[in-house]
C-alpha cells in the first residue's frame, strides 16, 4: 500500500526530507527506504537543510561510533558491542548494506549529506557532504531516464524495484586494491 515500484535502479537518487524529520536519526528514513532502488555504486543525497544534528539523544555515541555497514561492526564487536544495539542498528540502516574485507569497509552505495550538519561532522562520523546551497532540486528533476531520481517528502514510501530484486551484499564484488 505504501510502496512505490519502479522499474529498475538510479544511479543517483536526490532523497528530499520533510521538515517533520528534524535531525538524522528520524531523517535516516530518506536513505533507507529508497537504499532498494539505488544501483550498486550509486549515491544517494540526503537533501535536507532544516536538519543541523544528529540526535539529541543518541548524538553522543553516534558521533563516537560513526556510521557503517553491518559487517564493519561484526568486524569489531568487542570494540562495539557495549553501545546500545539500537545506535548500532540506526548506524546500519543510514550506511547501507555493504562488505568489510581486508581491513577495509566497502558500502554499496555512497550517502551524502546536504545538510546544516557542518562538512567536518559528515567526515567524522563517515558519510559524504554535500552543501546544500549548491544544490539545484530543479536540475535533478525530470532525469529518470538518465539514472537521476527525485523524491520530495522522502522516508514516507518505501521504494523497491518492480522485478523483486534486492541488492545482496554476498553478490558484490570487492574492489581490487
Amino acid at each position: 500500500m505504501n510502496i512505490v515500484y519502479v522499474e529498475r535502479p538510479f544511479h543517483t537518487v536526490l532523497s528530499i526530507a520533510p521538515t517533520m524529520y528534524n535531525e538524522l536519526w528520524v531523517g535516516g528514513k530518506c536513505m533507507y527506504k529508497l537504499e532498494p532502488v539505488v544501483a550498486d555504486g550509486g549515491t544517494i543525497i540526503i537533501y535536507a537543510p532544516h536538519i543541523r544534528e544528529i540526535s539529541k539523544t543518541h548524538g553522543k555515541h553516534l558521533l563516537e561510533i560513526g556510521y557503517h555497514t553491518r559487517d564493519f561492526f561484526l568486524a569489531h564487536w568487542e570494540k562495539y558491542r557495549h553501545y546500545p544495539w539500537g545506535v548500532l542498528a540506526h548506524s546500519t540502516h543510514v550506511k547501507g548494506i555493504g562488505r568489510y574485507a581486508n581491513g577495509r569497509e566497502y558500502p554499496r552505495i555512497e550517502v551524502v549529506l546536504a545538510t546544516g550538519i557542518p562538512e567536518e561532522v559528515c567526515r567524522k562520523i563517515n558519510l559524504g557532504y554535500l552543501d546544500f546551497r549548491t544544490i539545484d532540486i530543479d536540475a535533478y528533476r525530470g532525469r529518470e531516464e538518465e539514472g537521476i531520481l527525485v523524491v520530495p517528502r522522502a522516508g514516507e514510501m518505501l521504494y523497491r524495484l518492480k522485478d523483486g530484486t534486492v541488492p545482496d551484499i554476498d553478490k558484490l564484488p570487492l574492489p581490487s586494491e
